[in-house]
C-alpha cells in the first residue's frame, strides 16, 4: 500500500471517497495518529489521488460562503455551484444534453426537421460497402455520421434519452484514462447510425438511444470481466433493456430505429472486451493504474 495523502482528522471525506471511487480509484481511508491517511494500491493512483484532493479543496474553498441565520428553500446559488461541478466532472455529458435541447427547440421535437436536416445522416452510395465506407474519408461527411444522436422526436424520446445518458455519463466519465469515455460515445454513435442507415434505409432518423445502448453494452462487459469496482448496472437491468429491444423489434420496428439500437449496444459489447483485456494486461504488468 501507498500513503497519498494525510487529512485533518475532522475533515468530512465522504463525498471525496465516493467521487475518487466514481472514477475506479481504489482506496482506503484510515486513522493514524490523530489524522485520515489515504493508502493507495500503486503509485499512479496515489499520484490521481493528490490531483484529485487539490481539484476538490478549491471547488470546497469556492463554494464556502457565510451561511446566512435563515437559509431560503431557493438559492440560486448553490444551484448554480452544483451545476459547475457537475460541469467540471461530467462536461462532455452536460454538453450532450445541452446541444440535445437545443436542436429540440430549432427542430419542435423533430417536427420541422428542415431546419436541422444538416444533422441527418449523410446519403452516400450504398452499391458496395467499400465504395460507401470510402465516401466517408471526408471530414464533413464523418461528422454528419455522429450529428443524429442529437435530433430527438417528441418528448418522450428526449427525455427517455437524457435521462439514461445522464444515469451512464456520470458514472462513466470521471473514469481514467478520461479519453475513453468520448472514444465510446464516438465509437457507439458512427455504429449505430451507420447500422440504421444501411439496414433501416433512409436517413430520416435520430436520437441518442444507440449510444445509450452502446454505454449500457460497454458498462456491463467491463464489470463482468474487471470485478472489484464499483458495479454501475444489475444484471436485472441489463436484461431489462434487451428485452425492450425485441419488443420495441417486434412491435413498433416500422417508426423506432430498433437497427440503431442494436448497432450501439454490440459496438459497446465489443469495445467492452477490448478495453477490458487491455486493461486487465495493463494491471498485471503495471502500466495502468
Amino acid at each position: 500500500m501507498i500513503k497519498a495523502a494525510s487529512l485533518p482528522i475532522d475533515m468530512d471525506l465522504l463525498a471525496f471517497s465516493q467521487a475518487l471511487s466514481r472514477q475506479g480509484i481504489r482506496h482506503r481511508i484510515m486513522e493514524e495518529s490523530g489524522r485520515q491517511v489515504i493508502w493507495t494500491q500503486t503509485e499512479s493512483e496515489s499520484r490521481m489521488v493528490r490531483e484529485a484532493l487539490a481539484q476538490w479543496s478549491e471547488l470546497e474553498r469556492e463554494q464556502q460562503t457565510p451561511a446566512p441565520s435563515r437559509q431560503p428553500l431557493f438559492r440560486p446559488g448553490r444551484l448554480l455551484n452544483a451545476f459547475f461541478r457537475e460541469l467540471w466532472l461530467c462536461p462532455i455529458t452536460i454538453s450532450l444534453m445541452l446541444a440535445c435541447a437545443l436542436v429540440a427547440i430549432v427542430s419542435r421535437l423533430g417536427m420541422q426537421v428542415g431546419r436541422v436536416d444538416c444533422l441527418l445522416y449523410p446519403v452516400l452510395a450504398d452499391e458496395s460497402i467499400g465504395t460507401f465506407l470510402g465516401e466517408l474519408v471526408h471530414p464533413a461527411l464523418m461528422l454528419r455520421t455522429l450529428t443524429p444522436m442529437l435530433l430527438h422526436f417528441g418528448e418522450l424520446h428526449l427525455v427517455f434519452n437524457m435521462l439514461w445518458l445522464w444515469y451512464f455519463g456520470r458514472q462513466l466519465e470521471p473514469r481514467r484514462p478520461r479519453w475513453l469515455y468520448p472514444a465510446v460515445i464516438l465509437f457507439t454513435s458512427f455504429t449505430a447510425n451507420t447500422a440504421q442507415f444501411l439496414i433501416g434505409g433512409g436517413n430520416n432518423f435520430g436520437g441518442m438511444s444507440g449510444v445509450v445502448y452502446g454505454l449500457l453494452g460497454f458498462a456491463w462487459m467491463m464489470q463482468k470481466m474487471l470485478p472489484g469496482g464499483r458495479p454501475i448496472l444489475s444484471d436485472q437491468m441489463f436484461m431489462v433493456f434487451v428485452f425492450m429491444l425485441v419488443a420495441m423489434e417486434l412491435l413498433a420496428s416500422s417508426w423506432i430505429a430498433t437497427a440503431a439500437h442494436l448497432g450501439g449496444l454490440l459496438a459497446g459489447l465489443f469495445l467492452g472486451i477490448v478495453v477490458a483485456l487491455f486493461m486487465g494486461g495493463g494491471r498485471k504488468t503495471g502500466r495502468i493504474g
